[in-house]
């Protein structure tokens, strides 16, 4: 009897942990959704106030949510006391310090530090089509992703009860 309820339990925990997979990857797909969200209220803050970068970093983290607000807050300040500093670097910094907690993959933060190599140093229109063309990559890596979530849920789920099963078969 209690090699049964020991299999049930075993299979139960591994196929929760096919589940749980499935829904960071949900998760996930909604953390690029939001940070699209994020970097094109930059780009409208640039197009239509024509304002410093500080200034539009300041006005845009009063509109969106932690921790995007301390990354952009964190920006403003940066850029204020920026003493030898380029804009790359208090970017880079600020990417590497704020952002730890949203957990992005090496190739979206790579793709995000990129858009910060390009501005801070040139006209406002430049600087807008870099955000157009970064928020434009950044929608080709959404629509990546998910269409791959339906098919890596799916196998999550399997793995998990499949794991289960397995292991059951062998503590048995």
């Amino acid at each position: 009897m209690q090699r049964v309820i020991g299999a049930i339990l075993v299979v139960a925990s591994t196929g929760a942990a096919g589940i749980l997979y499935g829904a960071w990857l949900k998760e996930y797909l909604e953390t690029l959704l939001y940070l699209r969200h994020v970097v094109s209220i930059l780009k409208g803050e640039l197009e239509y106030t024509g304002a410093p970068m500080q200034e539009i970093f300041g006005r845009t983290a009063a509109r969106v949510r932690q921790p995007y607000q301390n990354w952009l807050k964190g920006m403003e300040k940066r850029i204020d006391e920026r003493e030898a500093e380029s804009f790359r670097q208090i970017w880079n910094h600020a990417a590497d310090a704020d952002l730890v907690s949203v957990h992005l993959k090496r190739e979206h933060l790579a793709q995000l530090k990129e858009l910060g190599e390009c501005l801070g140093q040139a006209d406002r229109a430049s600087e807008a089509r870099n955000f157009v063309r970064y928020l434009e990559r950044l929608e080709q890596e959404i629509e990546k992703e998910r269409l791959q979530m339906a098919a890596k849920r799916r196998i999550g789920n399997c793995l998990g009860v499949m794991g289960g099963i397995f292991l059951v078969i062998v503590l048995l």
